[in-house]
């Protein structure tokens, strides 16, 4: 498609967008004026859909006028709450129902996770990471690491060349041909948080499966951005949170996701709760502890109602609509973004996201050299929420839900402005 740099262009692309429904099932924060702001974080919290505030009141309702009972006599009886999530989150990230259960949240999930994969021997016991992770998947990694006696010198980054943003995918390769026999675990997150640089899940499997290392992924900015396809890929574990794009609310629940290969293993090592214990025999209270199978056997505890049911308003949203269709959407976005980027011209200011639509979420991270937050901090005065990250990058999100081609053209007509 030739892009144009016009408000009717934009204008235009959003009447052609069979996807522009869904903005008027979303609150969009307004100013003093009642003019909705362009909203570009929904990399950090998602915007609340119209329906969650019933999805939830039906739950407080079922417990003012049930009490315990609502546990089994609730419009969606609460015992088996979690279930009613499994198969719609299982096809957001590529994974069978069997892999995949909503519980806890994302770092907690990732520690019990290592509970159980990451498996250290005297030999064998290192951990990579990217360079650029997320402050608490490196700061889960060190306690790990710690906790079984190593030292955070123990972790080798996945780092970009020199000069670069990017990660090259050969340099992960090497690094595992050359030290796979010390390393116990890759833990990568699958959309890097500062660049929106999407990896190739499936090629990193198979490189740390290359040496027998397990492979985790981290997918807080990857679930309900794109499509990891986690079953295919072939990861042994991965875990998301649902706060960002799947617009489940502040500190909402997680996702946790196992291969099934791994599905009937009973013998890996785990913590146990009451919630992995045998459905069949759960409330008998005093049997020895049955381990369920697949990812529910990594529950401890039953779930938190209001929040799940949260989470059930925005998967019913994601699954009317498909993640192909989103997707879609998304690369479209950015693109006709990248090309007004591009318009602006100017010598200080570089996308650092990768290029090729199919290797970045709906996420451009702009680099504005010799900026500092006060620029992030103009974009706010003009009603548009970003995202800044030191040391001078703007992060933008513009989301299939909910972001217009028409929001696209206005933060970048004012941000030049403000250049």
């Amino acid at each position: 498609m030739k892009y144009k740099n016009t408000l009717a262009f934009a204008q235009q692309l959003d009447k052609e967008d069979k996807l522009a429904h869904l903005r008027n099932q979303f609150h969009i924060p307004k100013d003093k004026n009642g003019n909705d702001w362009l909203y570009f974080t929904g990399n950090s919290l998602g915007l609340q859909p119209k329906s969650t505030k019933e999805y939830i009141n039906q739950e407080l309702e079922d417990w003012a006028n049930l009490g315990v009972e609502g546990h089994f006599e609730a419009k969606n009886p609460w015992l088996h709450y979690h279930e009613y999530l499994t198969d719609k989150m299982a096809k957001i990230v590529g994974a069978k129902p069997i892999e995949v259960v909503v519980m806890n949240t994302l770092t907690t999930n990732l520690h019990l996770l290592m509970v159980s994969f990451y498996r250290p021997t005297k030999s064998k016991y290192k951990i990579v990471i990217e360079s650029d992770a997320f402050p608490s998947d490196r700061y889960a990694v060190q306690s790990q690491l710690k906790f079984h006696g190593f030292s955070e010198d123990d972790i080798i980054e996945w780092k970009p060349r020199k000069g670069e943003e990017l990660l090259h995918i050969d340099d992960l390769e090497k690094i595992v041909a050359t030290q796979g026999d010390e390393i116990a675990l890759l833990l990568i997150g699958g959309v890097n948080y500062y660049t929106g640089q999407y990896l190739d899940l499936k090629k990193i499997a198979e490189i740390g499966h290359s040496k027998n290392c397990v492979v985790g992924i981290d997918l807080a900015h990857g679930a309900g951005n794109i499509q990891p396809n986690l079953h295919d890929s072939n990861v042994d574990f991965a875990a998301w949170c649902t706060y960002k794009y799947l617009n489940s609310g502040p500190g909402s629940l997680a996702g946790l996701f196992v291969h099934e290969k791994h599905s009937k293993n009973k013998d890996l090592p785990r913590f146990a709760g009451w919630w992995n214990h045998n459905k069949s025999t759960r409330f008998n209270m005093r049997m020895p502890f049955d381990v369920m199978e697949g990812a529910e056997g990594w529950q401890l505890s039953n779930p938190p109602i209001l929040s799940m049911a949260a989470i059930k308003a925005s998967l019913d949203l994601f699954d009317e609509v498909g993640m192909e269709v989103l997707r879609e959407k998304s690369e479209k976005l950015t693109g006709y973004f990248e090309f007004l980027i591009n318009e602006i011209g100017a010598d200080n200011i570089k996308i650092i996201t990768p290029k090729n639509p199919k290797e970045r979420g709906c996420q451009l991270s702009i680099q504005v050299k010799n900026a500092d937050k006060s620029l992030y901090q103009k974009l706010t005065e003009n009603n548009i929420i970003t995202d800044w990250r030191e040391p001078d990058v703007i992060r933008c999100a513009p989301t299939p839900m909910y972001n217009s081609f028409e929001d696209v053209y206005k933060i970048v007509t004012i941000l030049k402005n403000l250049l």
